[in-house]
């Protein structure tokens, strides 16, 4: 391993795993013209309860993967809201189905990790992208 691979900040495993829960959820599949992005989570939502029981699994996993991130608890509280709100609709036939495809809670869920975790290594990303700078220009 080289020297900046070791001072680089290393993305945390639950993050990556949350972005990649996300992805396949909320925005695996894009609807060509229309530019709309939709994923497991409207595909699944069409069967009735039991889709939207599936789809709660994942996004309560991306809020258990926070949990192991040690993101703070009223930030989880944010999360899990995001969560219920998007099942509770979910439940609703036809219109929860039309919602899925314009609210991507585990997508928001996601933001708000990554938000975190960001803040947590602010000074170590700057100070790595500044010494990256002076060896690119000192080459």
């Amino acid at each position: 391993m080289r020297k900046d691979e070791l001072d680089t900040p290393h993305v945390p495993d639950a993050l990556l795993k949350a972005q990649s829960i996300a992805n396949i959820t909320d925005t695996a599949v894009r609807i060509p013209v229309l530019g709309i992005r939709l994923g497991l989570d409207f595909i699944i939502g069409l069967i009735p309860v039991i889709g939207d029981l599936i789809t709660g699994l994942l996004a309560f996993r991306i809020i258990v993967l926070a949990r192991q991130m040690d993101v703070p608890a009223t930030l989880q509280k944010v999360m899990l809201r995001n969560m219920i709100v998007d099942i509770l609709l979910g439940l609703v036939p036809v219109l929860g189905d039309i919602v899925d495809i314009f609210f991507k809670a585990n997508k928001a869920n996601v933001r708000i990790m990554e938000k975190w975790w960001l803040q947590q290594n602010a000074e170590a990303l700057k100070v790595h992208t500044n010494q990256k700078l002076t060896d690119w220009q000192n080459k």
